[in-house]
């Protein structure tokens, strides 16, 4: 009766206890506690012992250390054994395998007294919630690395479309966007945010375009997402994104061949300045005049091939690669160059300097910049120079191609638009050009102080309707503008 009683009331009591610790021990499932450490402190509480949790290789990744028996640790964690009880020298130990995604760890508790049914129902069921939390913990972090290497994948597509290898682009892309470039003309939009933002804002992208365009974080840039859309229905997606989302910006490119992504991310970052004035916050890159258009194409054609010679001799690839980094180089800095194309900043320096070693030229001169971008340019536009070497055209140079009427009336429009300012606007920015874009040095020309002509710069801008203090393809249109009229010296070129 006696036994009876006393087992009666040990199962009463555990009938009470058993609730509480489970609740308990569930409480570290919810989102806010899954914490491995954690739980096996609440065991060590629990069950009145010390608790370690170690890998398949001994290390200790919870708890307290604990001096096992080794190989019979390893015995558990390699599965030949579920678990293990040993008893001595007034120590209770149990070891339990805990399986997971990318291997097993062995649960290991040791206490001074022996373990009864509460303690031993206690352990077994922590063990199966380290189980799920460490699952749980793999999973999740297999997801982020599966995003991560995603993101990177996109990011690779768009560096091969940046230095034109267009091949390799689509190969990349075959394998998890079957068709996305299978078109060969595409968009480029650049979305502006707070780049605390970004990343939900690059996720919404890739939902609303249906994963049918090539969403991208700007390397370059912590608040730039970029898209390369071979739809026309990008646009709109793109646009109504933008409606719903304050303090974000759109700008896009015309359509390009894929070949000139790098020409139209240029478009896109343009387009971008305007959009940050506009209601709407959208706005797309407004074709107009450029130069080369007022040209023969067959003498621009091989005018371009001629300046460009010196690199013939160099093996394909070494020429694609170097001629691919100066057209970016001239269009960003060597900071954001280096990280749109995923090289150092040093290979990029390294590049522009042999490229500017082999034409003896200097790039720090903004006409010698502006001449080789049409160069560069004129060889994408015009299908890299495939021109008669014998045809009349041949013989022309750059003084020629630049005195055409055309172009003469062109630069004559653009420059007298600056005449009506009483301040000399047009004097300061001949002078500021030729001193490289250097305000101080202009200065010194000038005889003012450099804020004055950095004034004067930004003040042409509107009028000209042309960015200036960010070098690239405006500032060199400006340029070649100068030497269409003759005001400033024509840049010499071993190849010419």
């Amino acid at each position: 009766m006696t036994g009876g009683e006393d087992t009666a009331h040990g199962a009463a009591t555990e009938a009470v206890e058993r609730p509480g610790w489970a609740r308990e021990l569930l409480e570290h499932l919810r989102p806010a506690g899954r914490d491995v450490r954690r739980v096996v402190d609440w065991l060590a509480g629990a069950v009145r012992a010390e608790v370690a949790l170690r890998d398949g290789a001994g290390e200790l990744l919870a708890g307290a250390p604990l001096s096992l028996d080794e190989a019979l640790a390893a015995d558990v964690a390699s599965g030949r054994i579920a678990s293990a009880a040993w008893d001595g020298d007034g120590r209770h130990l149990r070891m339990v395998r805990i399986r997971h995604p990318t291997g097993a760890c062995v649960l290991a508790v040791s206490r001074g007294t022996p373990f009864d049914r509460h303690a031993s129902d206690v352990v077994t069921h922590t063990a199966q919630v380290i189980e799920l939390l460490l699952t749980a913990h793999e999973t999740q972090a297999a997801g982020v690395r599966l995003l991560r290497a995603t993101a990177d994948l996109r990011l690779a597509i768009l560096q091969l479309l940046m230095v034109e290898d267009t091949v390799s682009a689509r190969r990349v892309a075959a394998g998890l966007w079957p068709g996305l470039l299978d078109a060969e003309t595409a968009c480029v939009y650049v979305l502006e945010c707070d780049p605390s933002v970004r990343d939900r804002l690059a996720a919404e992208c890739i939902e609303r375009t249906r994963e049918e365009a090539l969403v991208v974080r700007c390397p370059a840039v912590d608040g730039h997402v970029i898209v390369l859309g071979p739809r026309e229905a990008t646009a709109g997606d793109l646009r109504s994104l933008v409606e719903r989302h304050p303090d974000t910006f759109v700008g896009g490119s015309v359509w390009q061949s894929l070949a000139r992504t790098a020409t139209a991310y240029g478009q896109a970052v343009s387009a971008l300045a305007v959009a940050r004035f506009r209601p709407d916050k959208t706005a797309v890159y407004a074709e107009r005049t450029h130069p080369e258009r007022l040209m023969d194409p067959a003498a621009l054609r091989t005018w371009a091939a001629r300046v460009l010679r010196p690199l013939d001799a160099l093996p394909h690839h070494t020429r694609a690669e170097l001629l691919a980094t100066t057209r970016l180089g001239l269009e960003f800095t060597a900071v954001a160059t280096a990280k749109i194309l995923g090289v150092n900043r040093n290979t990029v320096r390294a590049r522009m300097d042999r490229v500017e070693s082999m034409l003896g030229v200097d790039f720090g001169d903004v006409t010698v910049r502006a001449v080789v971008h049409l160069a560069l340019h004129t060889q994408i536009n015009l299908l890299d120079g495939q021109g008669a070497a014998d045809s009349a055209a041949s013989a022309r140079c750059l003084t020629e191609l630049l005195s055409g009427p055309a172009v003469a009336s062109w630069a004559q429009e653009l420059l007298g638009r600056l005449d009506d300012d009483p301040r000399n606007v047009r004097r300061t920015l001949r002078t500021w050009i030729a001193a490289g874009a250097n305000a101080e040095r202009a200065a010194q020309t000038l005889r003012v102080h450099a804020q004055t002509v950095r004034e004067h710069v930004r003040s042409a801008e509107p009028v000209l309707e042309r960015q200036l203090l960010a070098a690239g393809t405006d500032l060199y249109e400006v340029a070649l503008a100068h030497l269409a009229v003759g005001e400033l010296e024509q840049p010499f070129f071993a190849g010419e």
